[in-house]
């Protein structure tokens, strides 16, 4: 199977590029020579199938970050058959440098020009056909946003792919010309091919950052986001929820029920209140997980984040963290382990280790489920999205305490540089695609964890069989009791207890796990959960759920990012520790308060 490896800088379109031609159908493995994983899919051209592999956007060569480094393994053991290099049309006087580079190692190559819409709005005219010309390699205008270009882009593709790679050298860093003849050649590049206005035009981007990066409403402005957004997710998620539940309630009442009604009744229990309640109760919230991405999907592809962090910089200064740091934790939002896996970028150790440390605490997809479910069955609809938007807050306060606290034992030095892209508007496509992705990777989990989890909830609350079903008699009911004093200062039920142990495993178990201890789902475990929490204790089991130990993925992926097992068990005992405080505060101060 022939692979074509997609590179080019940060910001070039590469992953909406990729995404167009996988259509989403990607995966993340392992290879030979590099021990961090990348997206990878496969395609049909003409007759044969093609392993797209997508690569770490870097900005030279020459650079020591771990992404940097990730190319340059990748591009040495695992010799690509088709280079295929993306370039942002718009800052192409800058991008030129790095197609230099990679022309120097003898690849087989097709390079896309792309943004060739904002280009042409910007007044930048690129003549490719002297380009070619000039530098012996087929290039091609695109936008991979709207798909303009995009066919003849995948024909010169296919033609490239019917020739090999001429050679690789052996070091990739000694090969390269010294950067004097590179500005040379960059030069009279540019000087036959390229024409750039003198100026370019007034355009919204400059009018919006006016307002956008104001020093004193940039970041009331920034929260301010964020809060209509978990307003819109509440908004049009719930009605759409609701619709799930009670199709699931049917298809249970209409078909899985008479369908099962032969089997023994310990069986039919499983199957029934075990698998099935479990996972109809977590699938309800898919509706809300899409909602929820393709809004973060605007907020992320307008340009807006980079602005954030560039906001945020000198507030994260001050905790030994830096604009990028704030994108991690933002990232962390759709889940904590590409967060981690970010901070490759990052050159300075101690600050990959502090980030590192405080991108648990963001509120993950997974944790969202939860914090969803528990509002909606114990909050009014006007106070729901109040509730959500205060933990998202209490999720930056953990994070900001953490780098305060250890900033000093991994001190940061590394200077923080920041590219602000125009604004864009996602396309429909791009909304979907993303929104896609997000399901599978939901539903992936799903297979691999919820099903597994609530089988064994189902075990535990109903064995061994001489106890009644999820009573004290029972393995929960002994595991609930035995953890109670350590919980029950925070007020949290031993129910709960059993619910947060195998949230460890997943946090989206959570909620299936609840489903099993009480044996209801959907609507009836709303009810039977408001019957049983004020909302004190449901706000104090959320900040614990929110604080505590992420998932088992996310401490793999600590392990391998850290490289250190230490690190490791040093996050899961301070998130621990954290949480519980904080829930214990939180907890008897209300209750001291006489709520």
């Amino acid at each position: 199977m022939k692979r074509i490896a997609l590179l080019g800088m940060p910001n070039t379109g590469k992953s909406t590029l990729f995404n167009r031609m996988t259509g989403a159908a990607a995966r993340v493995g392992n290879w030979p020579g590099i021990t961090v994983e990348l997206l990878a899919g496969k395609i049909l051209l003409g007759s044969d199938m093609i392993e797209i592999v997508d690569l770490p956007g870097i900005y030279d060569l020459h650079g020591f970050s771990e992404d940097e480094q990730v190319v340059r393994h990748f591009l040495h053991d695992n010799v690509p058959d088709l280079a295929l290099i993306v370039l942002n049309a718009t800052q192409i006087e800058r991008q030129l440098s790095l197609l230099l580079q990679l022309k120097q190692l003898n690849l087989n190559m097709v390079v896309l020009l792309n943004m060739a819409d904002e280009a042409k709005k910007f007044g930048i005219t690129i003549d490719t056909a002297k380009m070619t010309e000039a530098l012996g390699i087929p290039i091609f205008l695109l936008s991979a946003k709207y798909g303009n270009g995009y066919h003849e882009a995948m024909q010169a593709i296919t033609r490239a792919l019917r020739y090999t790679t001429p050679g690789m050298a052996e070091n990739l860093r000694d090969q390269l010309k010294p950067d004097e003849q590179m500005e040379s050649e960059m030069a009279r590049v540019l000087q036959h091919s390229v024409q750039v206005p003198a100026r370019l035009p007034d355009n919204l981007t400059s009018q919006l950052d006016h307002v956008m990066l104001h020093p004193w409403l940039g970041l009331p402005i920034f929260f301010g986001i964020m809060y209509l957004l978990f307003q819109g997710i509440f908004f049009f998620g719930q009605p759409l929820q609701g619709a799930v539940n009670e199709l699931f309630g049917w298809l249970r009442d209409a078909a899985v029920e008479p369908l099962l009604s032969g089997l023994p009744a310990a069986l039919q229990g499983l199957l029934l209140d075990g698998v099935y309640n479990g996972i109809a109760t977590v699938t309800a919230f898919v509706p809300l997980i899409v909602l929820f991405f393709l809004f973060m999907a605007i907020v992320e592809d307008t340009g807006y984040l980079s602005r954030a962090a560039f906001l945020m910089d000198a507030l994260m200064a001050k905790m030994g963290l830096d604009g990028r740091s704030f994108v991690m934790l933002l990232m962390g939002f759709g889940c904590n382990v590409p967060a981690l896996m970010g901070t490759r970028v990052m050159r300075s150790r101690s600050l990959r280790l502090l980030t590192m440390l405080v991108i648990p605490f963001s509120l993950c997809s997974a944790r969202l489920q939860v914090f969803v479910f528990i509002t909606a069955a114990l909050f009014s609809p006007k106070a729901a999205p109040l509730v959500l938007f205060s933990l998202y807050l209490f999720s930056f306060a953990s994070a900001i305490l953490t780098a305060l606290l250890f900033k000093r034992r991994l001190p940061n030095n590394e200077p923080f540089v920041l590219e602000l892209p125009p604004y864009r508007f996602p396309t429909m496509r791009q909304m979907v695609l993303r929104g896609w992705h997000e399901v599978y990777h939901f539903i992936h989990r799903a297979a691999k964890f919820i099903v597994a989890g609530v089988v064994l909830v189902w075990l535990l609350t109903h064995l061994p069989p001489s106890a009644a079903p999820a009573s004290a008699d029972t393995w929960a009911g002994i595991i609930g009791a035995w953890l109670h004093p350590l919980f029950e200062p925070i007020g949290i039920t031993p129910e709960l207890t059993i619910a947060l142990i195998f949230g460890f495993v997943a946090k989206e178990i959570v909620i299936g796990s609840l489903a099993v201890i009480y044996g209801l789902g959907g609507d009836a475990l709303s009810h039977a959960l408001a019957q049983q929490l004020d909302w004190v204790q449901a706000y104090s089991f959320m900040l614990f759920t929110l604080i505590y130990t992420p998932c088992l993925s996310t401490i793999a992926t600590l392990r391998s990012e850290s490289k250190r097992t230490s690190f490791m068990w040093f996050s899961i005992a301070w998130s621990l520790v954290l949480a519980w405080a904080v829930s214990f505060l939180f907890y008897q101060g209300a209750r001291m308060l006489g709520y």
